[in-house]
């Protein structure tokens, strides 16, 4: 065929029928984080849009980011977003092999200049030339350079690709860089996590192909619908820190309370993300969820950032406390000057009803007689 497809075009081909094509742009808007009221602007987006021609590259990296795109629970994520989206090259999910598959590459990038979406997943070593990762007889280096110059626009997937991640992390013997330090001239969004929850990747490809624009994104290049709160803000676990009760070990009995994880070392205070929102599986989980705390894995260095099961040192977002010893502390000497407060006004009320009461009595019976 000479022409694209539209997405409903092929969603129809697929034998998607228009009730549940329509159900498909809702629920996308809404994981895209796009307000009830523009879900026409999506349907007739879908209607009357090509598919997007996609370059998806693999650097250092273990894969996971594909594993979680393609084998999210919801099948409308693994099974019609790629269909809305023209996967011209993958390395690990397309059928050709060699020239073949090189062919496609370069076919796209020339064809579809300005128009392709470039998907990074996984760093990008420097040193030594860039010899540690080549595909095709070529350094990741060169093949991400050109493909970056004639993209409509690039995704980082997964930290590996947002901040380098294990490969970069010390002593980095690769010189492993994430593709903001190996391109320039190109707004790059930054999807972190290891890997990324597939909705969240769901959500940024779909905003592109709706409203053919980057989401608004924040100091880190982050798509602010997943990425502008804390997990430790939407854990359900939070109420537990704010009442200074903690896991101390992972078998006691806190633990078996569902106390905060904060002591073992969670990472939920300074890692923003949207796990404790949309969670994992269609939303059946999260790795708190499950006993073990955030690991802080969307954030730069995490790997580097002392013992896991070490809580840190400090941190803001609870009034003026430094410490989640000292939450407990100040928890239980608050609750201990209640009690005592508590006593003292009750002691004071007694006595003035005393008071009251011999008042009363002494009106009625002046003398004091019987």
């Amino acid at each position: 065929m000479g022409t694209r497809l539209t997405m409903w075009e092929y969603a129809e081909l697929q034998g998607v029928n228009r009730r549940d094509f329509l159900r498909f742009a809702g629920w996308i808007a809404a994981a895209a984080g796009i307000e009830a009221s523009a879900i026409g602007k999506v349907v007739h987006a879908m209607d009357n849009k090509a598919r997007l021609p996609v370059v998806w590259l693999h650097g250092q990296e273990c894969t996971c980011c594909s594993e979680s795109f393609i084998r999210s629970s919801h099948p409308i994520v693994s099974d019609i977003v790629l269909d809305k989206i023209s996967l011209d090259y993958t390395e690990t999910l397309m059928a050709a092999a060699g020239h073949q598959a090189e062919e496609a590459l370069q076919n796209t990038m020339k064809k579809y200049k300005g128009e392709y979406l470039l998907l990074m997943e996984g760093s990008i070593p420097i040193e030594e030339d860039g010899v540690y990762c080549c595909i095709g007889g070529r350094t990741m280096i060169d093949i991400v350079k050109e493909a970056a110059e004639g993209a409509k626009a690039v995704i980082a997937w997964g930290s590996c690709a947002s901040n380098g991640c294990i490969q970069a992390s010390h002593p980095n013997p690769t010189g492993a860089k994430p593709i903001h330090k190996v391109i320039s001239g190109k707004t790059i969004i930054n999807v972190p996590g290891c890997p990324p929850i597939a909705e969240v990747m769901a959500g940024t490809v779909v905003h592109l192909l709706v409203f053919d624009r980057i989401p608004q994104l924040d100091g880190l290049n982050r798509p602010k619908s997943f990425y502008s709160r804390r997990v430790h803000d939407t854990c359900y676990r939070r109420p537990n820190y704010d009442a200074g009760l903690f896991v101390e070990t992972f078998d006691d009995e806190n633990a078996r309370r569902g106390y905060c994880l904060y002591k073992m070392g969670c990472r939920g205070p300074v890692t923003y993300n949207a796990c404790g929102a949309m969670r994992w599986n269609n939303g059946v989980s999260f790795p708190i969820q499950s006993g073990h705390g955030c690991i802080g894995c969307s954030e730069a260095n995490f790997w580097d950032n002392g013992p896991f099961y070490q809580h840190l040192a400090s941190f803001p977002g609870f009034g003026i406390e430094s410490t989640a010893d000292t939450v407990g502390v100040v928890v239980g000497a608050a609750t201990v000057a209640g009690i005592a407060a508590h006593a003292i006004s009750t002691n004071i009320r007694k006595r003035k009803v005393i008071r009251e009461e011999m008042k009363g009595d002494l009106e009625q019976n002046p003398k004091g007689g019987a």
